[in-house]
Parts: C-alpha cells; sequence; structure tokens
C-alpha cells in the first residue's frame, strides 16, 4: 500500500467518527522531511478524540494489517499522534490545533481540505 493509499484509509477512519477539518498534507516534494504525508483532523472532545485515534488504527488494521509504528498523546486526548513512518496522523482537540497550527509550520507542503459531510 503506498504512503497516498494509507493517507487515503486514515480519512476514512476520521470521517467515520465525524471529524472535522480534515486536511492530507503532502511533504514528498519538502527537502527534509521525516515522512510523505500528514493527515490532520479535529475533534471537540476528548471522548471524540480517543474515538478517532481508534477508528483510525482499526481501519489501517483492517485494511492494511499494520498497527502505528509509534503512538503518543491516548492518555491526555488532546493531541494524538499516530506514526505510520511513511504517513503520520495528528488528532487534535480543536483549540490544540489552533495553537500548534502545523499548517502554517508546513505552508510549502501541498494541501488537500477534506469535505467533512
Amino acid at each position: 500500500m503506498t504512503a497516498e493509499e494509507l493517507s487515503n484509509v486514515i480519512v476514512k477512519g476520521m470521517e467515520d467518527k465525524k471529524a472535522s477539518d480534515i486536511v492530507v498534507m503532502d511533504l514528498r516534494e519538502i527537502n527534509s522531511t521525516m515522512t510523505d504525508f500528514f493527515v490532520i483532523c479535529s475533534g471537540t472532545s476528548d471522548t471524540q478524540i480517543e474515538g478517532i485515534s481508534n477508528a483510525v488504527e482499526e481501519e489501517v488494521f483492517k485494511t492494511n494489517n499494520e498497527k502505528p509504528w509509534k503512538s503518543e498523546g491516548k492518555n491526555n486526548r488532546q493531541w494524538v499522534l499516530m506514526d505510520y513512518v511513511n504517513v503520520v496522523v495528528h488528532i487534535f482537540l480543536k483549540e490544540k490545533r489552533e495553537f500548534y497550527q502545523l499548517e502554517d509550520l508546513w505552508g510549502d507542503a501541498k494541501v488537500t481540505k477534506i469535505n467533512n459531510h
């Protein structure tokens, strides 16, 4: 499975739990990045953050039989980071996302906004 296909599977997991403001950032054209894609979304509560991260993990495992290489933030449920090596997932509580502004830090990336239904 390519990094792009994995990103699509991750987006599906996010959509299943009604994540908001889903963005896929293509970092492949940027020098010195440690991954190919960031997939970022927001949730409105720590419970939803946990639900989104579980759904992403389940969807990726079901589709690709793969677990995250590394995962952080599941205990505090304000910013969960899941590292699938070529794709890094960021699930933010809305206020934390506004504070850290990852999209601005990686401003050279090609950004695709996913339409939320």
